[in-house]
C-alpha cells in the first residue's frame, strides 16, 4: 500500500488510476485473445477465419487463435411442427393432417449446413416445406379408403420420401408423428354411415349363424334320440326272438324226448294223476255226466 501513498501518508491517486487502467486493459486483452474455448455436449464448433470455414471442432476443449472465431452449432435432435398439412387422394378427396417431424443434422455435414442453410442447426423452415410437399405427393398415390386402411404404410412412405428430401439439407429423419388425420365432414359422415351399415350386416349374419347352429343342434339331438329308440327297439326285438327261439328249442327237445320214450309219457301221466289226487277233497260228485272222470274209480270192463 505504501506504493500509493507519499511520505505524509496521502494517497497518490494518479498511480492508483494508472494501475487500475493497466489491469483492466490486460484483462480485456486476455479475454479477447484467450485461445481456449469449450464446445458443449450435443454441439460442434465451426471454426472460421476471416469468414471462411477452417475446421469443425468436436465436443470438449478447442484452441482458437485471436484471428479466428468459433461458432457453436447444435447437432441435437430438433423438431418441426406442421399443422393442418393438406393433400388430395387419387379419388379427389381432400385430406388434412398435423405432423411432428424430429430430425437432426448429419455430423459429417455440419460445415455444409453452416455454409448453405443455418448457422445454428435449426432447419425447421426447410423441414416444414419438405414435409408439406411429401405429404401431397404420398396421399395422391392412395384413394380415400386405402388411405384409412393402410395408414401405417402411408406413414412409412412419408418417412422414406422425407428422408430423401432432408438429405439434401444435410439432415436425417428420426421419426414422424401423425395427428388429426381427417377428411372433409361430408366424407367422414359417409364413412361413419358405411361402418354402421357394415356392423348391422355383420350382426345380422351372426344372428343367422346362431339360428343355424341352434337348428343343427336340435336336429342332432332328435337324431340321437331316434337312434336310441331304434337301438332299444332292436334290443327288445332281439331279446324276444332269442327267448322264442329258446322256448321253441326246449319244446323241440322235450317232444323229441317224449317221442323216443313211452316211459316218459307214462311218468307224465302218473304225475298228472298225482296232482289230481293232491287236489281232490275226497267227495264224489253228486251228478255224474257221461264221460266225466271220477278220481281213483275205474269201472270194470265186461268180458265179451
Amino acid at each position: 500500500m505504501a506504493r500509493y501513498q507519499d511520505a505524509q501518508g496521502r494517497w497518490l491517486l494518479e498511480k492508483v488510476v494508472r494501475d487500475v487502467v493497466v489491469v483492466a486493459v490486460i484483462g480485456l486483452l486476455l479475454s479477447a485473445f484467450w485461445p481456449f474455448r469449450q464446445v458443449p455436449t450435443g454441439s460442434r464448433g465451426v471454426l472460421t477465419q476471416f469468414g471462411a470455414i477452417r475446421g469443425i471442432e468436436n465436443e470438449g476443449l478447442a484452441v482458437v487463435m485471436p484471428w479466428q472465431r468459433l461458432a457453436l452449432f447444435s447437432i441435437r435432435a430438433e423438431q418441426a411442427q406442421i399443422d393442418n398439412a393438406d393433400g388430395s387422394t387419387s379419388d379427389q378427396q381432400p385430406v388434412k393432417v398435423s405432423l411432428t417431424v424430429r430430425y437432426s443434422i448429419i455430423t459429417d455435414r455440419v460445415a455444409e449446413v453452416y455454409e448453405k442453410y443455418s448457422h445454428d442447426g435449426d432447419l425447421s423452415s426447410y423441414v416444414q416445406t419438405a414435409t408439406q410437399e411429401v405429404f401431397k405427393a404420398v396421399t395422391a398415390k392412395y384413394n380415400a379408403p386405402d388411405l384409412i386402411a393402410k395408414r401405417s404404410q402411408v406413414s412409412t412412405d412419408i418417412n422414406a420420401a422425407l428422408k430423401q428430401k432432408l438429405e439434401v439439407y444435410g439432415a436425417q429423419v428420426i421419426n414422424i408423428d401423425m395427428r388429426n388425420f381427417a377428411f372433409s365432414p361430408e366424407y367422414m359422415a359417409a364413412i361413419n354411415e358405411k361402418v354402421t351399415q357394415e356392423q348391422l350386416r355383420l350382426a345380422a349374419e351372426n344372428k343367422v349363424k346362431t339360428v343355424e347352429a341352434e337348428q343343427k343342434q336340435k336336429v342332432a339331438v332328435a337324431e340321437a334320440e331316434a337312434n336310441a329308440l331304434k337301438a332299444k327297439a332292436d334290443g327288445e326285438a332281439y331279446a324276444t326272438i332269442k327267448a322264442a327261439n329258446a322256448q321253441a328249442d326246449a319244446l323241440r327237445v322235450q317232444n323229441e324226448a317224449l317221442a323216443k320214450s313211452k316211459e316218459v309219457l307214462e311218468l307224465r301221466r302218473i304225475e298228472v294223476e298225482r296232482v289230481k289226487a293232491e287236489r281232490w277233497d275226497g267227495k264224489l260228485p253228486e251228478a255224474i255226466y257221461a264221460g266225466t272222470p271220477i278220481p281213483f274209480f275205474t269201472p270194470a270192463q265186461k268180458a265179451d
